[in-house]
Order: structure tokens, then C-alpha cells, then sequence
């Protein structure tokens, strides 16, 4: 079977939707022989034709037109086509309405034509003095055609699938969630912590570990203190700022490593801190792959509240709302049931669960 599946941006390009589409592929075709041809949304992404043994085409510019010529070119009587969808990947905004209008277009012109989406956001909100505000009701409309167009809608969290569910005005009732799965592997035979080195680790895009540095310094300070922090690893983009040793700790800047060379410092690491609304952690990919290699995630408090099976002190650690020491032996306890929760979506479970709903 061969389906062709829209993202954004494709390496080398760092996308975590990207990965996300690449990883469920790769997995989709060893388990289930299903093949994947990628058509890339962003017009200025640069890369090869041909990744791991996958066809990629990509949009000329971002319009109806040029996505329906990819599209409609295909040879296939039948067609099924699998959407990683975030607005914001596909236009600056957040507001694709050249990609709905293609798929609606596309649609029409067949009756064989399968359409599943994963949504990993649905629409954006902020005060009125933030574009959001203004955008909002536009990204909401075109969310809404979507779930109308697909066949299946797939989500990463339980309070996105109750809006896609109100959206799709009875058509969706059945709507798995499916928290992300690590973009950098998930090992096997992982050491206990008290195995492991007595390191932390940093890890993900700019905006979220500058928030680190930046909101979090004295729960940082604590957590390293607590847990007798030897070395911090900080992994990703450069920022725009000099990162100041932590306890008189050096933060060592790694840079952008392969996803074999982040899991294993993943795999011999105490802690994965990071500074994440709590509230969305199921959707966070750093947090999955804190989770995957058996870490201790440590966090900071958010206004929300806890969702889809994750709980604060169970699943993850809050440095800044609990006065109690943290030790090691309670630490893996938390890494433990943060393992047991990732098992039970991850990479593999999640490619069963596409490919049964794109035949």
C-alpha cells in the first residue's frame, strides 16, 4: 500500500513534525510494508528528493495550485492521504488557506480519495494585543473544513479531540489521542539512575530552553543542588544568549547532535529539565523523549491543570512547588511511571493505530 503524507519541512531541516512524520513512516513501512511518498508544505525548505528510500516532492510556492499539481499528477485510483497538521507550518500566521482549499479542491475531483489528519495543534488564542487574537477566527475555520474533509482525525490531547469533536458537528465521535512519541529513539535495557551519570540534561528548540535559563534559574539552581548535578548538557540551537554556570556548574553547549548521539546522553543522564506548559506535556516531543529513555523529567509550575494520565509528582517532578528534598530513590520511582505512561503510545503502538485507519 502507498499513501502520501503532508509536513512541513523534512530533514535537515529541524521540524519536530517533521520527525514526527518521518519516524511514523519509517515505522509504518517495517511493520506494516506501507510506503510513504512525502509532499513538503514550506516552498523554501531545502533538501534531496529521495529520504531513507522515500519519495519527497515539494510545493513550488504555497498555493492551491501548486499543491493540486502535485496531487493530481499522482497515477493512483485511489488515494489516501495522511495531513500532519499545524497551522503555523504551513503559513506564517497560521493560517494555510491555500493547503484546505487544495485538499478541498482535491476532494471533489474523486470519489476514492481518503483523507486522515493528525492534529498537533487546531487553532491558536492570545490577548488583542497579539496577532493570535486576530487570527484566531480565521485558523478556527479552517480547522473546522478540515476535520469536516477528513475520513479520520487523530490528536495528541484529550482537550484537542473535545474540540474536534464540537467542530465536526456529529461526524467525529471516535477520536483516539495519542501523546507524541520520542523523535530520538527509545532504547531498550535502559541503567537505573543510580547507574547513571550525575548529569542533566537541556534539550529541545530555542524558545523552550532559553525559558530554562531565563524563568527557571532558581529551580534549576535547586534540582542540581538536590540531586548533586556533576555536569548539564545543554542540546539544541545556539541561543541568542551566554548561558552562566549553574551552582558553579559550566553548562556545556552541544549544538545540534544526530538523534543516535542525543539518545545516548539521553540514556546515561540523570534529569531532562525542562519549562513547558504542563498542561500540553503530551504534546511536547522533549518531554517524550525524557520519558522514553527512562529519565527523571523535572519542570516548573504552570496555571493549568493536569491531563491525559500525566500527574504532577507522579509523572514528573516540580522543582519549584514542592519544598521537599528530592532524592534519588524517589526520583526513579517518578522515572518509572514516566516510562510506564510512554509505553503505552509509543512509536510502535502508534503506527498500528495509523496504519489501521489509512486503509
Amino acid at each position: 500500500m502507498e499513501i502520501t503524507t503532508i509536513v512541513p519541512r523534512l530533514p535537515p531541516a529541524v521540524d519536530g513534525v517533521g520527525d514526527y512524520g518521518l519516524n511514523l513512516a519509517r515505522q509504518m513501512r517495517e511493520d506494516f510494508g506501507i510506503i510513504t511518498n512525502f509532499v513538503i508544505g514550506d516552498a523554501n525548505w531545502t533538501g534531496e528528493g529521495v529520504i531513507e528510500g522515500f519519495a519527497v516532492k515539494q510545493v513550488a510556492d504555497c498555493s492551491r495550485t501548486a499543491l493540486l499539481k502535485l496531487l493530481l499528477n499522482q497515477d493512483d485510483v485511489k488515494q489516501t492521504l495522511l495531513l500532519h497538521y499545524v497551522g503555523y507550518g504551513y503559513a506564517r500566521r497560521g493560517c494555510p488557506v491555500w493547503l484546505v482549499a487544495a485538499l478541498e479542491r482535491w476532494r471533489k475531483e474523486g470519489n476514492n480519495r481518503r483523507l486522515v489528519t493528525m492534529f498537533h495543534e487546531i487553532y491558536a488564542f492570545g490577548p488583542i494585543w497579539n496577532s493570535q487574537f486576530w487570527t484566531s477566527p480565521l485558523q478556527r475555520n479552517l480547522a473546522a473544513r478540515l476535520i469536516k474533509l477528513s475520513d479520520r482525525c487523530i490528536t495528541s490531547k484529550q482537550g484537542y479531540a473535545d474540540i474536534i469533536r464540537k467542530l465536526s458537528q456529529g461526524k467525529h465521535s471516535d477520536i483516539p489521542t495519542l501523546p507524541v512519541f520520542s523523535n530520538v529513539g527509545e532504547p531498550k535495557n535502559l541503567t537505573p539512575l543510580s547507574e547513571r551519570q550525575r548529569r542533566l540534561v537541556i534539550f529541545g528548540g530555542t524558545l523552550p530552553r532559553s525559558r530554562v535559563y531565563q524563568q527557571s534559574l532558581l529551580a534549576l539552581q535547586k534540582t542540581c543542588q538536590e540531586l548533586e548535578i556533576e555536569e548539564i548538557l545543554d542540546i539544541g540551537s545556539p541561543l541568542s544568549f551566554q548561558i552562566q554556570p549553574i551552582n558553579g556548574i559550566p553548562v556545556n553547549c552541544l549544538g545540534i547532535k544526530s538523534s543516535q548521539e542525543i539518545s545516548n546522553i539521553l540514556s546515561s543522564s540523570l534529569v531532562g529539565f525542562f519549562n513547558y506548559p504542563t498542561e500540553y506535556l503530551s504534546k511536547s516531543t522533549i518531554f517524550a523523549a525524557y520519558c522514553s529513555h527512562r529519565l527523571l523529567p523535572i519542570g516548573v509550575w504552570y496555571k493549568g491543570k493536569d491531563g491525559d494520565g500525566l500527574q504532577a509528582e507522579k509523572h514528573y517532578w516540580l522543582a519549584d512547588r514542592n519544598d521537599h528534598t528530592l532524592n534519588l530513590l524517589e526520583g526513579q520511582v517518578v522515572a518509572d511511571n514516566a516510562f510506564t505512561w510512554y509505553q503505552q503510545h509509543q512509536l510502535s503502538v502508534q503506527a498500528s493505530i495509523f496504519a489501521s485507519w489509512l486503509v
